[in-house]
Order: C-alpha cells, then structure tokens, then sequence
C-alpha cells in the first residue's frame, strides 16, 4: 500500500489525477487546490465545470483548513453516522476556484478507508473525488466497470482493491451557516 500511496501523491503534487478506490465507488481526483488539474477532470468526466466536485479530507484538523466556519451540527452528523456521508459547507477557503460552486460552498467528506486516509495525511492536502464515469453514464460498480476513457484519461492507476464491489456513492446533506440542514442525496 506504501508503494502506492507514494505514487499516488507524486502524481497528485505533479498536478496530475489518479484513478483510485474510496470508502464508496471508485474515484477520479487531483489535488483540490490546483484549478488546472480540477480542469482536467472536468474535460474528462466531459462535464460542465458548472457542476461541483466533491472533496476527501482526511480528518476534522484537516476540514478547518478548507472551510471558514464549520456549522456544530457537522461534528454531530459525522460522530454519528455509520454510512460515508459528504457534506456541503457554506465559505470554502484555500481551494480552487473552479471547485467551489456557484453559491459559494463545497463538498466535503472525511472517508473511512485506510487508504484514502493514508494517501491523505501524506498527501496533506484536500483531494477531489468524483466518480469514476463520464458524464451522463451510470457511475461504476467496480474497478472493471470504468470504462477505457477514463482509465487512458488518467495520470495513474491505484493498484488496489480492484475486485471490490461498491454498492453506492455517499450520502449528501447541505449545511448552511444560517442553520438550514438539506438533504441533497440519500
């Protein structure tokens, strides 16, 4: 695993992106503070930048670093719930601009997975998870459901857990800094 954490991060420091495996479904990302790399995975998901991108941090030490003022409720949801679960912050900060969507908020998610958490804290830095599908087609199950395109499109390929089977990407609730809790996606 040490061997591709490494690689992993070269690429990511290179501006590159990687294909890799997350607590939910396999993942396009990049580090989340160079608008190029975001870019890229925009023109390789073929997906309007309009649309946000959902960010991996490793842990809460690491979410106050990319978001202004983190509503008390978020640490409530994220002790309690046992499913991943991504939520969107009001007043992101030190990412790129072509991450953070329109109304001035983001994505964020704390995975549970060694891997991600790893490749994280070495990485020291949010990286962007999307999943790994363009635009439009059904997001893959497993490693062999990625289609060619997005196996050519990518930097480097994580060299782990390719017959895992995911059963769904994460939860998606909203917290506004007004108090206002959405559920976006269950």
């Amino acid at each position: 695993m040490q061997s591709e954490i490494n690689k992993s991060v070269q690429t990511l420091k290179e501006g590159g992106l990687i294909l890799y495996p997350t607590d939910t479904v396999w993942g396009i990302g990049c580090d989340a503070s160079n608008a190029e790399a975001v870019d890229k995975i925009f023109k390789l998901k073929q997906r309007e930048d309009s649309k946000a991108l959902i960010c991996l941090v490793a842990d809460d030490r690491m979410l106050k670093k990319y978001i202004k003022t983190i509503p008390e409720v978020a640490y409530d949801i994220l002790d309690v719930s046992e499913e991943p679960i991504t939520i969107i912050y009001d007043e992101p900060q030190n990412l790129a601009s072509n991450l953070v969507a329109s109304d001035n908020t983001i994505a964020i998610r704390i995975p549970n997975d060694e891997f991600c958490f790893q490749l994280l804290r070495r990485f020291n830095g949010a990286i962007v998870s999307t999943s790994a599908n363009v635009s439009g087609f059904p997001t893959p199950k497993s490693f062999k459901e990625i289609s060619p395109d997005i196996l050519k499109g990518v930097d480097y390929v994580v060299n782990l857990h390719h017959e895992k089977i995911s059963s769904k990407p994460s939860s998606i609730i909203k917290l506004g800094n007004d108090g206002k809790v959405k559920i976006i996606r269950q």
